[in-house]
């Protein structure tokens, strides 16, 4: 099998940002990433190149925002605050004012762009940007710490290239910004897994949110229940994400990987290690479709480095030069990442009240979702 081209979309530009102190989000992860891996010899390699990007256009930028809306988050990244852009969620709790909120999302929307320009032009199959994932920002809406949703601009720019594209979300909170932009569309699939919005943030993405229009049938939800684990996570992953997909038959797939769905993120309450992230970049990888692959949410830094650098090794292909390695001797408990076993985490131990628990809702969740949309797509 030839090797397929993979790109690690990066530069120190990026690393020059930061949110203020008091907020959860961290730029620093995407910087850590690299050095991770540079570490590790994972960016280097066959197939392996890293690509600095350019800020995004403004008129990529108003394929999905409205020009108000960038004017506003601009004013205010220089100290011009208005009623109208506080109304627009700018300065509120989750989404500061502060002298980056303008430069740095337009970088990492432009880090995204570069991977999607790379997969339309066949220079890379698979690309994969630590700094993107904003996918809460609306036309005229800052939320969730997202100030420009990046994802969303993706699917737009590969679906007016005549790409049938599938956006798949496994953050822990539900894609709603993304959700929004193509509920009404069928070029663009979104599947979302995430808490559920009664437990969580922003409150969206139930089994009955299944598009309109043209688009229904194209926007799939998955809520969990607190405490879902690997295990109970991938089956139902394998229920309804791996169906779906196969019955769309994208051209082209946007990942979001979120890791505030491990176990330990103080934002959220599942309990999913990195394992399942490689397992499902293992399945996506089967498909043989080019992956534009994402950051988003997770608020532990150090366990959402090691998630990342596992989900780019997987990627890449690097962990098949690795399989003999003792995989699941390493992560948290050797707090390490000095060899590619160091990457995995550790397996978490689940008893028989937390099993029934998650066990009883995906069940339901399942059967709704294969009542509602299911049969929209002959399955």
């Amino acid at each position: 099998m030839a090797t397929r081209i993979a790109a690690f979309i990066h530069s120190p530009e990026l690393e020059r940002y930061s949110y203020p102190e008091t907020c959860p989000f961290n730029i620093s992860r995407a910087g850590k990433v690299r050095q991770t891996l540079k570490s590790t010899g994972l960016l280097t390699g066959p197939g392996r190149i890293e690509i600095a990007p350019e800020p995004a256009d403004r008129a990529i930028l108003e394929k999905f925002h409205t020009p108000r809306y960038l004017d506003a988050l601009r004013d205010a990244s220089t100290g011009t605050m208005t009623l109208e852009a506080f109304q627009m969620g700018i300065g509120s709790h989750d989404c500061p004012v502060f002298a980056d909120m303008y430069e740095y999302p337009v970088l990492a929307c432009g880090a995204t762009i570069t991977a999607a320009n790379l997969i339309l032009s066949g220079k890379a199959e698979l690309a994969f940007n630590p700094s993107g994932g904003f996918h809460h920002a609306g036309p005229e809406k800052a939320a969730g710490f997202c100030y420009v949703n990046d994802v969303a601009i993706a699917c737009t720019v590969l679906a007016e290239a005549n790409k049938r594209v599938l956006y798949l979300d496994v953050d822990v909170h539900h894609g709603d910004g993304v959700q929004n932009a193509f509920y009404d569309r069928s070029d663009v699939m979104t599947i979302s897994f995430h808490q559920s919005g009664r437990t969580l943030f922003p409150g969206t993405g139930f089994e009955s949110e299944i598009g309109t229009g043209p688009g229904k049938g194209y926007c799939v939800n998955v809520p969990l229940p607190p405490e879902t684990y690997d295990q109970a996570y991938i089956a139902v992953f394998r229920a309804i994400a791996v169906p779906l997909i196969k019955a769309y038959s994208p051209d082209v797939i946007v990942f979001e990987l979120g890791a505030d769905t491990l176990a330990g993120d103080p934002l959220a309450h599942l309990q999913l290690t990195n394992n399942t992230y490689a397992d499902i970049i293992h399945i996506l990888l089967g498909f043989n479709k080019p992956i534009l692959m994402t950051g988003g949410g997770g608020y532990n830094v150090s366990n959402t480095v090691r998630a990342w650098a596992l989900a780019w090794s997987v990627l890449c292909g690097a962990d098949a030069e690795h399989a003999d390695a003792h995989i699941g001797l390493g992560g948290v408990m050797l707090e390490t990442t000095d060899w590619y076993g160091g990457l995995r985490d550790r397996q978490l131990p689940v008893d028989m009240k937390q099993s029934e628990a998650v066990l009883g809702a995906l069940e339901m969740t399942v059967a709704a979702i294969k009542r509602a949309v299911f049969p929209l797509h002959g399955l």
